[in-house]
């Protein structure tokens, strides 16, 4: 039997906003693992605790009690800046909104990471340029967001979340801000990077057709995960 090689290890996480009768608990106990080479969707519906959960495994937020390891290493141990080093080196990030930079072009966007990084120029241009291009839009790494569609604007952010090499890439509603068509293309870009080019995937997604485009599917409801859904080894 093949050992496992889990990156993403979430033990009895719970995480409360406010106090007292004002309390609310986004997440009451989860419990799931992300291996190295998945690619997960997370689903459910508003308010379900999806997204609190992966701010958590993306270090932008912490739990209020449980563990979570990665790679082994206890991250809610973690000081802000060394949360803050975990991402920069081991995580990539897409979101619903591209939040892309208006008056820098394509490929300065996808530059980004690499410049507070501290890498050279000369590096960050070859680098940028291979990630452009592995998204498919190196014709148009001199173009504005202004001067892109939708689709091209979210695969220019693709590009910068790939382009510092992440093991771990986390979407979040990465296609809820596009048409169908598009959603499918940056759907099967992402099931091709996860396939092809080894990234592990998390996705966060309210769209069933496009949590297809994952190997496994977990299930939300009301700070836990839903085992009458299917729970974490729902295959999609």
């Amino acid at each position: 039997m093949q050992e496992k090689n889990v990156l993403v290890q979430l033990i009895d996480i719970h995480k409360r906003y406010g106090e007292g009768e004002a309390a609310f608990y986004a997440l009451q106990g989860i419990n799931f693992e992300i291996e190295q080479g998945d690619f997960v969707a997370v689903m459910g519906p508003s308010g379900s605790g999806k997204s609190t959960c992966m701010n958590i495994v993306g270090a932008l937020d912490t739990p209020t009690s449980g563990q979570y390891l990665y790679r082994g290493v206890h991250v809610e141990m973690m000081t802000q800046d060394e949360r803050a080093l975990l991402r920069r080196k081991y995580f990539g990030f897409i979101f619903q909104g591209f939040n892309l930079l208006p008056r820098t072009t394509a490929l300065e966007n996808v530059e980004l990471p690499l410049l507070y990084r501290g890498v050279a120029r000369e590096e960050r241009h070859r680098l940028a340029r291979l990630a452009l291009d592995r998204v498919g839009l190196l014709r148009w790494e001199h173009h504005t967001p202004a001067e892109l569609s939708g689709g091209q604007q979210q695969r220019v952010a693709i590009a910068r979340a790939i382009v510092s090499r992440p093991e771990l890439l986390l979407a979040d509603e990465p296609t809820g801000s596009l048409d169908t068509k598009r959603s499918v293309e940056i759907m099967q870009l992402l099931r091709d990077l996860n396939e092809n080019d080894g990234i592990t995937i998390g996705l966060v997604t309210h769209e069933p057709d496009m949590a297809t485009f994952a190997k496994r599917i977990v299930h939300f409801r009301d700070g836990l995960i839903d085992p009458t859904a299917g729970g974490p080894e729902h295959v999609g």
